[in-house]
């Protein structure tokens, strides 16, 4: 197929045009110029590439013109920072996704694959495992940026007879994760670990949270090309929770080292525990996460060793 990869230029999308490609699809990438800077180039050959603000509705079109599928994996805000600023995440996000969803209406597009966000748009959970009818009660802006794009997809599809799927990530990590950002905690810990910095803890390391490998997360994108029955929205998680302190017990079995921590005030953006229950689209797809947490920390250990030369 034609696809196209909105954002395909950050963790998430690297990994998936890797797998697209891999799996001879025809891809485009639509991002920032920046972003194109940290595509590996053995990858960044076989895509076509597409620069542009995701803000700018003309460039978004000419990126989606003649592509069957889009993969929607733009964010511009985090779940920390959106709140900072709740009019920008909703202009950047929202109209944003509008825009590039009349213009996927208007050009034909047969179907948006949405990367929506397991981790906020549920809020404080009131059953766990959260399945997908949990009522959604976002506490960040982020979240409910999420869910108001997740409601427009719906709309498309009811008004234009876009078809749409949305899944509902938990946290990813692994190979080209940004080990100097503001998320993603088993990279960015990692990397504090290897050059021998603290790492701080909002609370008392007992939030919990459902990391998955990212290549198990990336199949999951990949099948939704495919996937033609009745649901909509899918969890996609491990299916196991782990606390921070956890994380750090499995990291210094892994490093064969103390990990020095320095314990903070918790956050109120931070709900106790996120773990997503996933049996929706086991049972649907008869997809399963595949890759163990210690085995996937030791790939991206070895990754963060290589790009970043630590030893």
């Amino acid at each position: 197929m034609k696809v196209v990869v909105i954002g395909g230029g950050g963790f998430i999308g690297i990994n998936l045009c890797e797998a697209l490609v891999s799996q001879g699809h025809a891809v485009r990438v639509f991002d920032r110029t920046r972003a194109k800077h940290t595509f590996p180039s053995n990858i960044a050959r076989q895509v076509e590439w597409f620069e542009g603000d995701f803000l700018n509705s003309n460039e978004v079109s000419e990126a989606l013109r003649g592509c069957e599928v889009v993969f929607h994996l733009v964010s511009t805000t985090l779940p920390k920072s959106s709140n900072e600023n709740p009019a920008y995440d909703a202009e950047s996000n929202i109209v944003a996704s509008i825009q590039m969803l009349e213009a996927a209406k208007c050009l034909g597009v047969r179907k948006v694959v949405f990367n929506s966000s397991g981790g906020t748009v549920y809020g404080i959970p009131e059953k766990v495992p959260i399945p997908e009818t949990h009522k959604t009660d976002p506490l960040c802006a982020y979240g409910i940026g999420k869910l108001a794009i997740e409601k427009y997809l719906a709309l498309f599809h009811y008004r234009n007879g876009l078809d749409y799927i949305i899944l509902r990530m938990s946290n990813p990590y692994g190979p080209y994760q940004q080990p100097c950002a503001d998320q993603g905690a088993i990279a960015v810990f990692l990397n504090k670990a290897l050059n021998g910095d603290t790492i701080e803890i909002w609370g008392d390391g007992s939030v919990t949270r459902d990391f998955i490998y990212i290549s198990d997360a990336v199949d999951a994108l990949v099948q939704m090309l495919y996937y033609e029955g009745p649901e909509r929205i899918f969890n996609v998680g491990s299916g196991e929770g782990h606390s921070l302190n956890d994380i750090l017990d499995l990291m210094e079995a892994v490093l064969g080292y103390h990990i020095k921590r320095r314990y903070m005030q918790g956050r109120a953006l931070d709900v106790p525990i996120n773990l997503l229950d996933i049996s929706r689209i086991q049972n649907e797809l008869g997809w399963e996460p595949k890759t163990p947490l210690m085995d996937g920390m030791r790939c991206t250990l070895n990754y963060l060793r290589k790009s970043c030369k630590i030893k």
